[in-house]
């Protein structure tokens, strides 16, 4: 073997080391159960709540039809999706220092010394313009001996793909913004209806307590009753639409659209809670994008405490450049008028006050930030999916119990009105029965609204359908693949 042989082969031998520590995922903490169980469906390790288009669950077309929108027109679905890209252009960037760097050059110049300006004795071209031209290749290769640009590879893979979850979080997060203003929205619906039913009926009264007025049966307060209470609901169904237009517009923004631009028809409300089924918190770990993202970053941080050691180790740098130089150019190109170089260079600190050892202690402390940020992340998990649970088992008892009060009241505002109609009681009884009746019955509107949006953050908590088989490979970084959407649209899973 030739010396340059073994050379070469002493550099690719030692171009397999990496300093630094590998990466091993840290420890977090979950259980075996979640405390707010009881009552809920244990789904099996490959059944996740509404994989995919998670929102479907609830059977609403038009609810569908807007949270298909989000993934394509939210703008600020847009901005993480452009940060995930530069995240993958840094990525290039570093695996380009794997190879050499090739420049080029020419020049042609003419340039004259005066005699007063010679410091040597040669007396030639003196005073007489010279032509130099040239024309060079160089080239120079940085040889990862330490891994120095094997761990900033790593560390900035790790980092696109915490960007690719982000743009999964920010995705499911707004999906459960709209979806959660929709039900809102078609709670004011409802609402407007059993306000809008109200005034019909409170007319009725009003009609027959100016009747009774006018037959000189009750007094003029009982008219005075029912114009204030039937104003009172009126005032009320037009807040009700005021609100339902805020939501609206809302929405909008939410698939990037002006306010202007998007109208939804009103709807009876009809949604039902869906069954969820919730999985063992361990899953989360698999579920949720933020927690993918919080330990990409320990993987990222991890590769950077290499990067810090490697420089404490010479670098190791190829070099070499080819060209041709002559006074004339016509000679230009001539065997004589070649030059070259090439030869390695070695360059080390070897002394920086200590600055080396801090950077190492700077990206340490950084590693164990994360680590700690990561299960710090987790833990959110376990409570957000913990206070959903135990939100939607209170809800469903209030629920019974509003149902039962929305009966009992209706019953009692019929048989009041009656008695009022027959004169056994005053109009201030009908109104008590009347107030009741409606509160309730909003009572158990609001319960149902607290109750869906308990079931879309129990949903966006689990992780929305997504897991980490959709989260980038490095290999996928590495060759500019763009991140998956959060779950695909109606159209395209056909």
């Amino acid at each position: 073997m030739t010396r340059s042989g073994i050379i070469l082969a002493v550099t690719l031998v030692l171009s397999g080391c990496a300093v630094g520590p590998n990466y091993k995922q840290p420890s977090a903490p979950t259980s075996d159960a979640y405390k707010e169980q009881a009552g809920w469906k244990i789904g099996e390790p490959n059944e996740t709540v509404a994989r995919g288009a998670w929102w479907e669950i609830y059977g609403d077309p038009v609810l569908n039809d807007l949270e298909n929108q989000v993934v394509l027109s939210n703008q600020n679905v847009k901005s993480f999706e452009a940060a995930y890209r530069q995240a993958r252009a840094v990525v290039q960037e570093a695996r380009a220092s794997f190879l050499p760097t090739i420049t080029g050059s020419g020049a042609a110049t003419r340039s004259q010394r005066g005699v007063s300006a010679t410091t040597g004795t040669t007396a030639v071209n003196i005073g007489r313009p010279i032509n130099q031209f040239s024309v060079s290749a160089g080239g120079s290769w940085d040889i990862d001996v330490w891994g120095r640009i094997r761990r900033t590879v790593e560390s900035d893979v790790a980092s696109a793909q915490a960007s690719a979850a982000d743009l999964a979080n920010a995705t499911l997060s707004y999906q459960g913004t709209l979806a959660t203003a929709y039900f809102e929205l078609r709670v004011q619906d409802e609402l407007k209806y059993l306000l809008d039913q109200s005034v019909i009926d409170y007319t009725e009264a009003l009609k027959i307590a100016r009747n009774k007025y006018a037959a000189g049966i009750v007094s003029k307060a009982d008219v005075d009753e029912a114009e204030t209470q039937l104003k009172s609901t009126q005032a009320q169904a037009s807040n009700a639409g005021l609100q339902r237009a805020q939501l609206e517009h809302a929405i909008a923004v939410l698939i990037g659209r002006p306010p202007a631009a998007l109208t939804i028809a009103p709807l009876r409300f009809n949604v039902q809670v869906p069954e969820i089924p919730i999985g063992v918190p361990s899953t989360l770990l698999e579920r949720r994008p933020d927690v993918a993202a919080a330990e990409r970053r320990v993987a990222a941080a991890n590769a950077q405490i290499g990067v810090a050691i490697a420089a404490f180790f010479p670098d190791l740098t190829v070099s070499g450049n080819y060209g041709v130089a002559s006074s004339k150019l016509d000679t230009l190109f001539q065997t004589s008028s070649r030059v070259w170089s090439v030869g390695p260079n070695l360059a080390m600190t070897l002394f920086d006050a200590g600055a080396h050892s801090a950077e190492v202690g700077r990206a340490r402390a950084a590693y164990d930030q994360e680590v700690a940020t990561y299960r710090q992340t987790v833990l959110t998990a376990l409570s957000q999916v913990e206070d959903q649970l135990v939100a939607l088992t209170s809800l469903a008892s209030q629920a019974d119990l509003e149902n039962d009060a929305v009966k009992a009241a209706r019953e009692a505002e019929r048989i009041t009105f009656n008695q009022y109609k027959a004169g056994t009681v005053d109009y201030t009884s009908v109104i008590t029965a009347q107030t009741a009746a409606l509160t309730n019955q909003q009572a158990a509107l609001t319960v149902r609204r607290s109750q869906l949006a308990a079931s879309v953050s129990l949903i966006q908590a689990l992780g929305g359908g997504w897991t980490t088989g959709q989260l980038l490979s490095r290999g996928d970084v590495e060759h500019g693949k763009p991140p998956f959407p959060l779950a695909p649209t109606a159209a395209s899973a056909k």
